[in-house]
This record gives C-alpha cells, structure tokens and sequence, in this order.
C-alpha cells in the first residue's frame, strides 16, 4: 500500500519536524514509491517528469539514514556525493536539503563552477554530510587534494540524461573511480534513453525502478502549442503574447548566449522587467537574476537550455520557446519549469520554416502533434529555402530575415530578385498579427511524415 503521508513512510522524527514548516504536506508518487526503497539501502533509478519532487525522493531518505550516524564526517571527508549537470540545479538541491536538515548538524556543501576555488576548498575542510556537486568543478578538487570521496557511501545522479547531453560521461568515470565500490547508488532521469540504460548498468547494482510517468510526457497541466512564425517576426508576437499577461511570470527559451542576451535586452527596451541567464554570466549575476525573478521583481526570465536547468518557481505560468530545441528532450524539460507544484501553465513554441525539423522531432517524442495556435504550418518549399543550422537562423531578434546579417538575404530572396526570377510563394500570414487564445481556431492539419503545402487540410 502506497503511503500516504509522511510519518508513514518512517522518516526521523528531526526530518518530519523540518518538514512541517515547508508547504510540503503529502509526498508526490515518486517520493512514495522511491523513499522506502532508498532507506532500505536499495539502489534505484527513478524516471519522473520535472516538478514531480524528485530531490525530496532521494534526499530525505538520504538524511535520514545519514542523520542516524550521530558524528561529523571528518576533515575533507565526504559522506554523500549529488551530482547535477548545471549550477542552477545544485543550487536548487542545495536549498531544499538545507531546508530539510533545519535544527540538525547535518553539513550541506556545494561546490559549482564559477565560485571561488578557494573558498569551496576551505568549506570542504571540516568534511560534509553532502556534498551537492557540478561534475568539473569536483574533479578541480579532487586534483588538489581538498577532497576525499574514500568514505563516500552515497552517490546520486540527477537528471542523469542532461548530464549525459552535456558530455559529462568522461567526467562521471573519474569521479566514480574514486568512490567505494560498496556503496548506494541513485540515478534520476526524465527520459531514458539507451546511454542511460548503459550507465546504470555500469553503475547500479540490481536496481529496483520507479517511473511514475512515462518518460518524456509532459505534465498534463500544461496546455501546449506551436505557432508558427517567420524568425523576424518572433520578438512582436512574442511582445504580443507577453502583453496579453502582464501579471504572470514568464520564463523565455532562446538557443543561444548571444541571441538570449539580445532578446532580453530588447524586451527591457520594450519595457518589460526582464532579465537573462546563460553560460556568459557569472555565478554570481545568475544567482541575483534567479532571485529577482523568484521574488517577483522581474516578470520575464530569458534562458537558454543549460542556464534554466533547476529552475523551480512555481509562480512561473508561461513558457515561450523562442527558438525551437535543437534535442527533443529539451522540450520536455523547458515546458516543465511551469505548472510546478500542481498549479497548471501553457506553453507556446515559436516555428520557423528552418525549424521544422525540430518540431517534427518534439512531436516524435510526444506521440501526438502539438495543436496549432497561430500561423499555418510551412510548406517543404519554404523548409528547403529556410537557412540552416549555422547561418545564424533567430539568433537576432528583430532583425528580419531569422537572423542574418544586416542588408543580408535568405537564399529564397537572393533568388527571387535575380533579374526574371518568379517570387516565391510564401505561405499567407494569419488575418490577425494578434496570439490566439490557446486551443482556439481551426488550425491546418499536419501530417507526421511531411508537411502538406498550405490549404490542405487531410492528415494524408
């Protein structure tokens, strides 16, 4: 039987204390099922969408058999190690485990990129109950001595398929080699590809595996769609969209630093409250934006993929793919930093003829097409005339043609206007520049194979 609260689940009466002052009441399936197993001493992997509460899953359990130990880990000592792929993640783990251990000697230490070196070797130096870490910052202390994992009788990877995209793989198998083999280990993931499957393989002995969704879904809360819309155009339609809710809080994905940094600089000029975090900025600027946003002073986070890993704010209602992921994946993971905590969200991605591909890719992965709230899906002829990868497709925003240069033209155009040329057709705007409301209006239908030329309407 599946518990229902918290005290059932056996946790110390030091953890149920802590968690009386936090909002949470009753645990989410994951924690349900993956708490009992991980304080048996089981290795796990766990398969849950993000928002599902996953880092309670694995760190209440944890502090609760570590808080039983009743003595300090030792200089440079580390109990249990957390692995996350990105600086916002282990910030976000951080917290909540700080959160949980309230009125107890527990010791969380997090050490990430973009941080003194200096300052993490000095809090590592009485040892740490957990150590909350990105891959390349640890193997920095490992190779100067400030830390030892000889001890370490924990290791948990989350959000192990991103940190597999990000080509940490190489870092995990220095990291383990200094780790006792006779130890727990976690591993927490969205989605399961086949290198994942490899990895707890290699990693995991005899596993039990919780999935309380199927991974990849979507949580069910977010209404979901894709307008389509030439690069130039994205920055007014995304104003427009913008506008039409003043008072929620949105957050922007965009593919690039560069492009990310440029859009949220125009939105400022627009005069939103917006602000940006991506792999150019500092530790430091990241983690003041994330706080403006999650107290409400900016409305408007831009973002790219790497930078958003971790986010978790719950006031966060709409999510706008400006530029279209390039991993499938991806997509699942950005619409999940809205409708947290159970509070519902809608998402709306942003296509352009040159992204067609990672549209069809996202629509894979879900099963189903997205519904369409805008635009008329684009024909193969614009597809092929679409810029490529490379050409710096809606890295500009509102620089017309998705992007390029100024004064530049996409090769359609630079055809077209060659002396005799005929024009190209390009598909017919929508009769109104203004978003649909989500869900509304007859959109053109789609097959999944190739896109049918405009007017067709038979799924084929």
């Amino acid at each position: 039987m599946t518990a229902t609260t918290f005290e059932e689940l056996g946790l110390s009466p030091k953890l149920l204390a802590a968690l009386k002052l936090t909002n949470l009441q009753t645990p989410t399936p994951i924690q349900a099922q993956a708490i009992p197993y991980i304080m048996a001493g089981r290795d796990l992997m766990g398969l849950a969408q993000t928002g599902t509460g996953k880092t309670a899953a694995f760190g209440l359990p944890l502090l609760h058999r570590i808080l039983d130990l009743g003595h300090p880990p030792g200089p440079k000592n580390v109990r249990a190690l957390i692995l996350a792929p990105t600086r916002e993640l282990a910030l976000q783990i951080k917290d909540n485990l700080e959160t949980f251990t309230k009125g107890t000697a527990a010791r969380i230490v997090m050490v990430v990129g973009g941080a003194s070196l200096n300052r993490q070797a000095a809090a590592l130096l009485r040892g740490a109950d957990v150590l909350v870490a990105t891959p390349g910052r640890l193997i920095d202390l490992l190779e100067r001595g400030d830390v030892s994992l000889e001890k370490c009788g924990y290791l948990v990877l989350d959000e192990a398929d991103h940190m597999l995209d990000m080509g940490f793989i190489h870092s995990l198998r220095k990291i383990a080699k200094h780790i006792p083999l006779k130890r727990q280990t976690m591993l927490f993931s969205a989605t399961m590809p086949k290198d994942i499957e490899e990895i707890a393989d290699t990693y995991l002995r005899d596993p039990v595996r919780v999935q309380v969704a199927p991974p990849g879904k979507p949580i069910e809360k977010i209404s979901q769609g894709v307008y389509y819309i030439p690069s130039g155009d994205k920055a007014r339609l995304l104003e427009e969209f913008l506008k039409k809710h003043p008072t929620e809080q949105a957050l922007v994905f965009g593919r690039t630093k560069h492009g990310s940094e440029k859009l949220m600089k125009l939105l400022v000029a627009w005069g939103f409250k917006a602000g940006s975090i991506h792999g150019n900025k500092s530790q430091g600027q990241r983690d003041r934006t994330l706080s403006e946003f999650r107290g409400g002073l900016l409305d408007v986070l831009v973002a790219t993929d790497v930078a958003a890993r971790g986010i978790d704010i719950p006031t966060v209602r709409h999510v706008y793919n400006f530029d279209m992921p390039n991993v499938p994946e991806n997509y699942v993971h950005r619409i999940g930093r809205t409708a947290r905590a159970g509070a519902e969200g809608t998402s709306v991605s942003f296509c352009a003829p040159a992204e067609m591909g990672e549209l069809l890719a996202i629509e894979k992965l879900l099963k189903k097409p997205l519904p369409v709230v805008g635009g008329a899906a684009w024909s193969a002829e614009m597809v092929a005339a679409a810029p490529k990868a490379g050409q710096n497709r809606g890295q500009r925003p509102g620089s017309g043609q998705g992007g390029q240069k100024r004064g530049a033209q996409p090769p359609a155009a630079r055809a077209a206007n060659k002396p005799g040329a005929a024009k190209p057709s390009y598909p017919p705007r929508p009769a109104s520049s203004k978003p649909k409301p989500m869900g509304g209006g007859q959109a053109p239908a789609r097959s999944g194979a190739a896109r049918p030329q405009q007017g067709r309407t038979s799924r084929g």
